[in-house]
């Protein structure tokens, strides 16, 4: 029978990569997001490499939404392998200007979001004693980031409900991991959110984090997608993409030195 995986985020950037990368390993696979043009010409290309692909519009943040593409994709497939939380946000900007609408929708995308596809999912991976759940975090995710409280909180919740997860499902037959990206080369700064005490101070952070993503610490897409497949094809708990590695072993060994660097690559906007 041949593998399926469903993919969130799957329209562009890492979630289009790692459905491309999959479909090339011979699966077929379902692709989640919001936008309907770019999700069926990702789904396109997909059926151009001799995979069956089904393309499923979906707000991750929306519980039913989900449920939904989780009935589908069973309808359609009968079995599910493989599931790649992906969908996600990010925000750079001071505390105090980080509203709790911006925290709220950081949570239910970046945490939320990957809890509704797992909890859907789940009864159907019980009842085969089989599936792989594929958690795509951050390195903000294993040590703090500067200007990035709530999407480093966000982070964080994802690498702890992988680790706990891990500990109640891999008795079950349930293999659980985390991908850990480092800033990524894609359509990050497409979907990122900044703020500031002025609209010249948040394009500046928006300069500071363009500026990140043109040295060699960012990661390309493609190298995500690999990670994911690893994780998947060899039962890997986690791995850590690219700069991100370095920084956050580095941050486990020192880390007051790491909190000393980290403070230089992104500085608060002079008023």
């Amino acid at each position: 029978m041949t593998p399926t995986v469903i993919i969130t985020g799957a329209s562009q950037g890492i979630g289009k990569a790692t459905a491309l990368l999959f479909a090339q390993k011979g699966y077929d696979i379902v692709l989640a997001a919001r936008s309907p043009e770019r999700l069926e010409a990702a789904a396109a290309e997909i059926r151009n490499l001799g995979r069956k692909a089904l393309a499923i519009p979906t707000d991750v943040t929306n519980v039913e939404q989900v449920n939904a593409l989780v009935n589908k994709a069973l309808d359609f497939y009968s079995n599910i392998d493989v599931l790649v939380n992906n969908a996600g946000i990010c925000l750079t900007g001071p505390i105090e200007n980080t509203s709790l609408n911006d925290w709220r929708q950081m949570m239910d995308t970046n945490f939320w979001a990957y809890l509704y596809a797992i909890q859907a999912l789940l009864p159907h991976f019980l009842q085969r004693g089989a599936g792989t759940i594929v958690n795509v975090g951050s390195f903000g995710g294993k040590m703090p980031l500067p200007y990035m409280t709530a999407y480093c909180t966000s982070k964080y919740a994802v690498t702890g409900l992988t680790d706990s997860l891990r500990l109640e499902l891999e008795p079950k037959g349930i293999h659980v991991c985390a991908v850990q990206p480092s800033v990524t080369k894609s359509d990050f700064m497409e979907r990122a959110q900044f703020r500031g005490q002025d609209e010249k101070a948040a394009q500046e952070y928006r300069q500071q984090m363009s500026n990140l993503l043109a040295t060699s610490m960012a990661s390309q897409p493609q190298d995500v997608a690999q990670a994911i497949w690893d994780v998947v094809k060899h039962q890997k708990a986690e791995v850590v993409v690219g700069s991100g590695a370095i920084l956050s072993t580095a941050h486990r060994l020192f880390p007051g030195l790491m909190q000393w660097v980290m403070a230089k690559q992104i500085k608060s906007p002079k008023s």
